[in-house]
């Protein structure tokens, strides 16, 4: 649980890096994953290098079919997820892009409850209300809808529910795989389509300032996102859901904090 709160305080920054980006919103997604993976496969091999030394079975061996397909579309879903959501954040609130974007803190529960064919039990439900309503609640006015951020809102909603599906499938494959490797394959599974999405869009893709790609890559990529898929099978998707509600929270603070 203290693995899974820190990765949301670490992903709870991501979208200020993204702004203070001179560069277009998806090549900042772009240079998050092209920057990071290099260091999760270093990370990846020194793990599996251990695995072997101590006689564990650390991973099936990616020359099996059934490995890829699945990492491949968490990659595409991830890089879907990316892209909608720092495209959306840029025009919208953080704490709305943070809020909507976090969609799966709903949607992933209930896959859980769907995959144990069970409903929520009345304690597990109250905590899902109660979770919603202290969000709202404690968003105040920085969360608000109008005609001037739907457009944001609504792409920061679809990034949501690609994350939901990215989400479902690391879940699938969690356990035949390390976690550092298939954050290594997903990372970079995921660099390619948004490299190819900010070209189309004609956006900049070298930037002036490195400092807040930087950061938004050791912050969202290397620990916050790597953080997570370590939890990821560990902690049931309710618990998992309902952690993902801290990161609206801490937004809205830096949002005021920052920009007022």
């Amino acid at each position: 649980v203290a693995v899974l709160i820190g990765a949301n305080i670490a992903l709870s920054f991501g979208g200020w890096f993204v702004r203070l980006a001179d560069v277009g919103p998806v090549a900042a997604a772009w240079w998050r994953m092209g920057l990071a993976a290099p260091v999760l496969f270093l990370i990846a091999h020194a793990v599996a290098q251990k695995a072997s030394a101590t006689g564990q079975k650390s991973a099936v061996p990616l020359s099996e079919v059934r490995i890829w397909l699945p990492l491949l579309l968490c990659g595409l879903f991830f890089a879907a997820d990316l892209a909608a959501w720092h495209l959306g954040l840029l025009q919208t609130k953080l704490a709305n892009a943070n809020l909507l974007g976090n969609a799966a803190s709903f949607l992933f529960p209930i896959y859980g409850f769907l995959i144990a064919r069970s409903w929520p039990s009345r304690t597990q439900g109250l905590a899902l209300l109660l979770a919603a309503a202290g969000t709202l609640l404690l968003m105040g006015r920085s969360y608000e809808l109008s005609s001037a951020h739907l457009i944001g809102d609504l792409l920061c909603l679809l990034a949501g529910v690609c994350y939901m599906v990215f989400l479902i499938f690391v879940d699938r494959i969690r356990g035949t795989m390390g976690a550092w490797s298939l954050h290594a394959w997903t990372t970079l599974a995921s660099a390619l389509p948004l490299l190819v999405m900010a070209l189309l869009l004609g956006e900049q893709i070298v930037p002036g300032n490195w400092t807040p790609l930087i950061l938004l890559t050791i912050g969202s990529q290397i620990i916050g996102q790597s953080l997570l898929l370590l939890v990821i099978g560990r902690l049931s998707p309710l618990v998992i859901g309902l952690a993902f509600l801290l990161q609206p929270i801490i937004s809205a603070i830096v949002g005021y904090s920052v920009y007022g």
